[in-house]
């Protein structure tokens, strides 16, 4: 009897240790997530970078940096396929998508590298890989 108040408090305290609930009440997968749970953005490319895989791979993914127009946010995104990088200048317009990552975490021996580019100025890039289409001049 008279232990309604004590278990009450019991269960807000502990609810800390429960970290989905965490996560969701600090809102923190909100602000870390730069597509804002979108499955794709557009954004700006702002230079080509190569990243070098992790052990026991030894290569160098080519990858370029875009700023995102939604939100202004800075990511680092894969370019798929033999040959993609010769597609793609700064200041391109591209879209992005996630890389397939479990729980939208980074795939394979990329280290920090979430996002993969799909499109260039409106032309899919696979297309432009198997000379399909012909990227448009902006």
């Amino acid at each position: 009897m008279f232990s309604a108040r004590t278990l009450v408090k019991k269960r807000k305290k502990l609810r800390w240790k429960d970290k989905q609930w965490k996560r969701s009440f600090l809102k923190l997968d909100k602000k870390t997530d730069p597509l804002q749970k979108a499955p794709a953005a557009e954004g700006i490319v702002l230079e080509k970078v190569g990243r070098e895989s992790k052990q026991p791979n030894s290569a160098i993914r080519k990858c370029v940096r875009v700023q995102l127009r939604k939100n202004g946010k800075v990511i680092t995104a894969f370019l798929p396929g033999d040959g993609a990088l010769t597609y793609i200048e700064e200041h391109d317009s591209v879209v992005v998508e996630g890389i397939g990552g479990a729980k939208g975490r980074a795939v394979g021996d990329l280290p920090g590298v979430r996002w993969k580019v799909i499109k260039v100025n409106g032309v899919s890039l696979r297309e432009l890989i198997y000379k399909r289409k012909e990227k448009p001049m902006r």
